[in-house]
């Protein structure tokens, strides 16, 4: 499996969410970027996937007080 493969990008989001949880808001989001951008590519935009990915870096940023950059996705 490659890192395109869509368990892959199961298994680093799930890490985002535990650095995520830890606090560790930097690490989370550059991996939620990561998956984001890949789903866009090999999943587009309108999958389930793609957007539950998207939802998950607005949630990041709502959570770290980011409003604008949660509202923007």
């Amino acid at each position: 499996m490659g890192v395109e493969h869509p368990s892959t990008l199961d298994n680093i989001a799930n890490l985002a969410s535990t650095y995520g949880k830890q606090g560790r808001w930097k690490e989370a989001e550059e991996l939620q970027l990561q998956v984001m951008e890949t789903s866009k590519q090999v999943l587009g935009l309108d999958h389930p996937n793609t957007l539950t990915r998207i939802a998950n870096l607005a949630s990041t940023y709502h959570d770290q007080g980011r409003w604008k950059e949660a509202e923007e996705l």
